[in-house]
């Protein structure tokens, strides 16, 4: 396998111009369902297994999955963000660095799997609130900075979600530990 598919085993992230209603819909159901998707694929893995990179120079199954709360959760604020400030600018963070914390390298992957079911489960009550104006506030990312719609981005989330499962999915595959 080539790098690009270990690394993007989905693809990159493709948002369509016209984001309809039905988008939303499917893209809100993927955030809802990825915690307990993600548990049921990782019940069974050993330490050793968790700590295994899913490709080389990439993180290990832990690193993924405490990453995916970590990301998760720096978005859940910045949603927040856009609906109670103008256009703000969020805050950035090295996720590599965090990666790297202690946390994340060796704590128990059910803290982070929790934390997603709670976070999800508010996460889309929240989404499912959205009005249409709401889901056109903006804010912007400091890298780059692009102005992202609420909208857009719970498209980028599901994919995030898809992204990463991807990971672990597939090097369960390769490695025959199903």
């Amino acid at each position: 396998m080539e790098i690009d598919s270990l690394k993007y085993p989905i693809g990159l992230v493709q948002i369509p111009e016209n984001i309809t209603s039905k988008n939303i819909e499917i893209w809100i159901s993927d955030i809802e369902r990825f915690p307990q998707e993600l548990e049921f694929l990782v019940k069974d893995l050993s330490d050793n297994q968790l700590d295994t990179v899913y490709r080389e120079k990439g993180w290990t199954v832990r690193q993924v999955i405490h990453h995916c709360y970590d990301s998760h959760h720096n978005s859940y604020t910045r949603f927040k963000w856009a609906l109670t400030e103008d256009n703000p600018t969020i805050k950035a963070y090295f996720e590599e660095r965090w990666a790297e914390l202690e946390d994340s390298k060796s704590a128990p992957i059910s803290l982070s799997i929790d934390a997603l079911k709670s976070l999800h489960s508010k996460w889309v009550y929240f989404l499912r609130g959205l009005t249409e104006k709401d889901l056109l506030k903006t804010f912007v990312h400091p890298s780059g900075n692009s102005v992202k719609t609420l909208k857009e981005n719970i498209g980028i989330y599901a994919w995030h979600c898809q992204h990463h499962y991807a990971h672990i999915e597939q090097l369960i595959k390769r490695k025959g530990w199903q």
